[in-house]
């Protein structure tokens, strides 16, 4: 499989990867300049020539998966005769190596409440490519016939029918946007203070009057939200 259809399956998947470049060679090396291959926390794709070069690669990538870092990183590698921690590799050459961090992260919206203004919303946000998540008690806002056109855009929709919507906010992804808009105000609120508690959501949005939102700054303030 070629190297660039790999990144886009793990891409795809929501999977970390590091892209392991054959920047440039000097003297005798396994493998030419602009050989790539592809690490992930669990998986090697490809190889830029195996060996000792290989491994402090794989090794340098994981390392900056685990770490979180992001970027570009480039350093030299040397293939002598002399043993290294990983054996001897005595191509007699030298080789710069380029590691590229890709974090395939789609942003995440959740609408809570999909009535009519909760799908003409839906239905402009599906135009981007984000994970767009459409949350209501009420099936028959949730029904195939009603959101067809939006699996059709660019967003990777995903639907939730519960009864309690507060489950729903508790497990989005740390970062992810939240717009609450059902058809009951009590609902509202119970995902609003879901959402607070977290302490890690991104904007949170709230539809209704300046009285609605009044009664619930009282609210969130006796229930301990700041």
């Amino acid at each position: 499989m070629l190297w660039f259809e790999t990144l886009q399956q793990l891409t795809e998947a929501r999977e970390s990867c590091v892209i392991v470049t054959v920047l440039s060679v000097r003297g005798h090396a396994p493998r030419e300049a602009g050989a790539k291959m592809i690490v992930t926390r669990e998986d090697v794709y490809g190889t830029i020539g195996g060996g000792n070069l290989e491994i402090v690669a794989t090794e340098r990538a994981r390392g900056l998966l685990e770490s979180g870092e992001q970027g570009i990183v480039r350093f030299v590698q040397r293939l002598t005769h002399e043993e290294s921690l990983y054996g001897v590799q005595c191509c007699g050459g030298e080789v710069e190596i380029l590691l590229e961090t890709v974090q395939p992260v789609r942003p995440v919206i959740a609408i809570f409440g999909v009535g009519h203004v909760g799908l003409a919303l839906a239905k402009i946000l599906a135009l981007f490519e984000i994970e767009l998540w459409l949350v209501d008690s009420r099936p028959e806002m949730l029904t195939t016939a009603r959101l067809e056109r939006l699996h059709v855009e660019n967003a990777k929709v995903r639907v939730f029918n519960e009864p309690m919507l507060d489950s729903i906010a508790s497990s989005l992804p740390s970062g992810a946007h939240a717009l609450v808009m059902t058809h009951d105000h009590a609902e509202d609120l119970h995902v609003v203070k879901a959402l607070l508690a977290r302490g890690d959501t991104g904007f949170i949005g709230l539809i209704g009057s300046s009285a609605k939102w009044t009664r619930f700054q009282t609210k969130l303030l006796e229930a301990g939200i700041a």
